[in-house]
């Protein structure tokens, strides 16, 4: 991002332009334009930024969107894909409320430390973990989560941690709904290796 005017403004009023436009700001982002985080406090005591988490700052009056936890997730675990429940959030399927934000991060990856929110964390391998990751924009900053049909497979994948009944459920509402096709549902769930396990269901919805 090219700050307007940057010639004439404070180092602190170029950072606060920046939060405005990232609407969550963490060291990383000052490091980036070579500022000093801790700037990031010093602005912070002086009432221009709040903090919204352990090292991620906005300005007082930021409108964060409601996916705002998602956000800070996704900045500052910077490997974690949104999957399962809170996929199934995400996209508007079925009826789950997770308190927890479910997130899949390749094996042999350090678990966050986090104090909030709660992961709860899907470890996966190869294609497993990278096929279907899709990126959403939401004020500038980036959420990444899995698709639909990458999700209803890892619903069945993961079957034994969420509930069959869940997995069920987002196979009929994202088919009902026409969010995915059969030949994607088929394709990931070769790549998750659940052909068996789904087969009676997808003939189930397809009849």
């Amino acid at each position: 991002m090219r700050l307007l005017n940057s010639e004439h403004m404070s180092q602190s009023d170029q950072i606060l332009a920046l939060a405005r436009h990232r609407r969550v700001l963490r060291a990383a982002d000052l490091r980036e334009h070579g500022w000093s985080p801790q700037l990031l406090l010093k602005l912070h005591h002086a009432g221009k930024l709040q903090r919204t988490a352990r090292g991620l700052y906005s300005l007082p009056d930021a409108e964060l969107t409601e996916h705002q936890t998602l956000i800070e997730v996704c900045k500052r675990v910077p490997k974690a894909v949104l999957c399962l429940l809170s996929a199934l959030q995400f996209h508007g399927i079925g009826t789950q409320m997770p308190y927890e934000v479910w997130v899949a991060l390749p094996e042999a990856t350090q678990t966050p430390a986090l104090d909030y929110p709660t992961l709860r964390i899907a470890r996966l391998r190869g294609e497993a973990y990278s096929a279907g990751i899709q990126t959403v924009t939401e004020q500038g900053s980036p959420i990444r989560v899995y698709s639909v049909a990458k999700t209803v497979t890892d619903c069945f994948k993961f079957r034994n941690k969420i509930g069959l009944d869940v997995a069920l459920e987002a196979l009929k509402d994202a088919w009902r709904n026409r969010l995915v096709t059969m030949d994607e549902l088929n394709h990931f769930a070769r790549i998750n290796r659940v052909e068996r396990v789904m087969q009676p269901y997808l003939e189930a919805v397809m009849a």
